[in-house]
Parts: C-alpha cells; sequence; structure tokens
C-alpha cells in the first residue's frame, strides 16, 4: 500500500545530504518556511530552471562500458524524476541535492548549439558519434520550452555528423523532420528507454515520462521512417520489472526496434539512500524484498561500480536476468542488428557546406 504523504509527481520525496558540503551545512528554504508559518500558500514542487554557461558541450566519456566515446547534455538535473537514475548524483557537483533538487532546479546550457557548432567546425576534430543524453533526457519538460535539442539536431545536421539520442520521452516526434533527414545519411539512431509496460509501475517508478504506449508509438513511429531504434530495457530491477523481460522485449521488436540492451540496477552514491527512502514509501509492503535482491546482484551491497561487473552484477538473480534478456535477443531479435552510423560525411562538411573539389 502507497504511503498518502508521498510528494505525487516526483521521484524522489527528499532532499539528502550533499556529500561535497560540510556535515554542518544544511538543505533549508527558509524564505518558503516562513511564508508558510505566516500562513501563505506555499508551491514547494515547483521546477526551476537556471541557466549556466558551460566553456564546453561535449565530453569525452572514459567509461570503457557504456558504449559511447563522446556526450553531451544540454540540461543538467531532469525532471522525469526517475528514482533510480544515475545521473543524480552529478548534481552534487553543482551544489544541489541528488534527491529533489535534481528534479525541481534544471541547469539550462543556452549556449550548447554554438558550443557544438564551434567543435565540429575545429580542423582538429575527427566525426565520431556524439550521444546526446549521456546523463539527464534531452527531450525532458525543458527541452519544450527551450528547444535546445532541436537546435543542436540542426547542427549535426549542417555539418553532417553522426549522432544519437536517448530517451523516454515521445517529444521526440517533434523533431520528426530532422531525425528523418539525418536518418537519409545514417547520421543518426535513437535508444528510446522502457523499463515497464504497466503504466501503475511507470507512475512511480518514473513520475514525469511519457506512458508507456506512447514510448511504444515512438518506437513504431520511428522505424516505420526507417531510423533506427535500440530500446533500453534499462535498469531491470528484481521484484519491480525483472518479470517484464520477455514481454517487454517481444512488444518493442514487434513495435520496430532493432535491438535490445539492459542494466541491471545500482544504487551508487546517495541513489542508495534516495531510493530505499522512496521504496520504503511507496512500496513498503515488498521493499526489505527488493533491497535485499539488488545486494545480491553486487555482493550484498548496493553500490557497484567496479567495471565489466556493474551493469550485468552477479550471484543468481543476475544470471537469470542476465539469461532472460540472452533469451529474448535470440527469441525476438534473430536477424535484427543496429547499423555503424557513418563518420565519413563530415570532412566534407566542416564550413556547414559542401565542400568544392
Amino acid at each position: 500500500m502507497i504511503n498518502k504523504k508521498i510528494i505525487k509527481g516526483r521521484g524522489a520525496q527528499r532532499n539528502i545530504h550533499n556529500r561535497f558540503f560540510e556535515l554542518s551545512h544544511e538543505m533549508r528554504d527558509d524564505f518558503l518556511e516562513f511564508c508558510e508559518k505566516e500562513g501563505e500558500i506555499v508551491d514547494k514542487n515547483k521546477t526551476q530552471y537556471l541557466n549556466v554557461f558551460p566553456k564546453t558541450i561535449v565530453n569525452k566519456v572514459k567509461s570503457p562500458d557504456v558504449g559511447m566515446a563522446y556526450s553531451m547534455n544540454m540540461y543538467q538535473g531532469c525532471e522525469h524524476g526517475c528514482i533510480y537514475c544515475y545521473a543524480r548524483n552529478s548534481h552534487e557537483f553543482w551544489g544541489y541535492s541528488a534527491g529533489l533538487d535534481f528534479e525541481r532546479r534544471i541547469l539550462v546550457k543556452k549556449t550548447a548549439p554554438k558550443l557544438l557548432e564551434a567543435l565540429l567546425k575545429k580542423k582538429s576534430w575527427k566525426a565520431h558519434p556524439i550521444v546526446m543524453s549521456g546523463n539527464t533526457d534531452c527531450y525532458q519538460p525543458a527541452e519544450q520550452k527551450f528547444q535546445l535539442t532541436r537546435q543542436c539536431l540542426e547542427v549535426f545536421l549542417r555539418y553532417k555528423h553522426p549522432t544519437a539520442i536517448i530517451t523516454k520521452n515521445a517529444l521526440i516526434l517533434r523533431d520528426l523532420d530532422l531525425v528523418k533527414a539525418l536518418a537519409k545519411d545514417n547520421l543518426i539512431s535513437v535508444n528510446v528507454s522502457i523499463t515497464s509496460l504497466s503504466e501503475d509501475t511507470r507512475r512511480i517508478l518514473e513520475p514525469r515520462t511519457a506512458t508507456i504506449k506512447r514510448r511504444l508509438k515512438v518506437v513504431e513511429k520511428l522505424s516505420s521512417n526507417d531510423i533506427p531504434v535500440n530500446v533500453m530495457l534499462a535498469p531491470i530491477i528484481p521484484s519491480i520489472n525483472s518479470h517484464e523481460i520477455l514481454p517487454m522485449a517481444k512488444a518493442v521488436s514487434e513495435a520496430g526496434a532493432l535491438s535490445i540492451a539492459h542494466t541491471i540496477v545500482r544504487l551508487n552514491g546517495a541513489i542508495g539512500e534516495i531510493f530505499t527512502d522512496w521504496i520504503r514509501k511507496t512500496m513498503p509492503d515488498r521493499a526489505d524484498k527488493v533491497l535485499h535482491q539488488i545486494e545480491s546482484c553486487h555482493g550484498g551491497t548496493l553500490n557497484e561500480s567496479r567495471f565489466g561487473v556493474r551493469m550485468r552484477g552477479e550471484g543468481q538473480i543476475a544470471k537469470q536476468i542476465n539469461d532472460l534478456v540472452k533469451l529474448a535477443r535470440s527469441k525476438y531479435f534473430k536477424d535484427k542488428a543496429m547499423p555503424k552510423l557513418n563518420t565519413t560525411l563530415h570532412e566534407q562538411y566542416k564550413d556547414g557546406q559542401m565542400k568544392l573539389f
């Protein structure tokens, strides 16, 4: 039974201590607390958009087991509120909490398109797929307002440079014209995240994301337009969505996906405390079971950082999950594969148009 006192529309249920602050530092909303004492109505659940001005936008990915070499994020923090999100920890570097701050305080990098263009024009830059959303979703609600993802897609198209997208938001269909244009030259692939076929599960696990029905529609629409789609069944959480692996794989294959990928949930850094607080409030009847099963996949802890092990886990439950995914691939994706993106055109378009020879 779900606790009636939970904060609706959010994943995390509170802010937690930022590890970079002194232990004596408190995260407080003094003004809001004062207004509340005075009897005024206070909306503490409102999202704030804060402008930041980074010097660069494309990051070299050093982790050897994430399947990408370069990533970029137009937004820091994510209103989707997925309770398990590994990106929560990165919000602490900006001085915020990995809990509610991650969902409520979204940092907006309005110079992202210009920074991207400057990089692609460099003589020293050699084309390599740049993944949008390596950290937070590039089609989260903020994108509807700021349209930075669309502007970056225009840059990629102008310079004929390969890119990939990871999202769980149907807003990507707004930009179908640009995605189709990039796909004509094999310059784009899309990774759609689907973690459950149950709306009840989706609402509490990923509160401000597109519905499952709409996400399957995204897979279908993109695939029907010859845009290669991989579906991320990630993360798999024991006793929450682990029983859905085969049904999810079947559904996304029928919708046109060319492949699936998965990870087993790991709760590093602040996420372990956030997730534990959340599950005890939203699923108190199975909280201990889920937490113990996650621990059994990671040597008795919620935290796992070892490259090559952290994504797949260890132990019997992890083996069952990995074997089910292997079965799903052989059953539903036997004759399918994602194409390799084209890196040959960019050199001819480094000035934003076709070079004359």
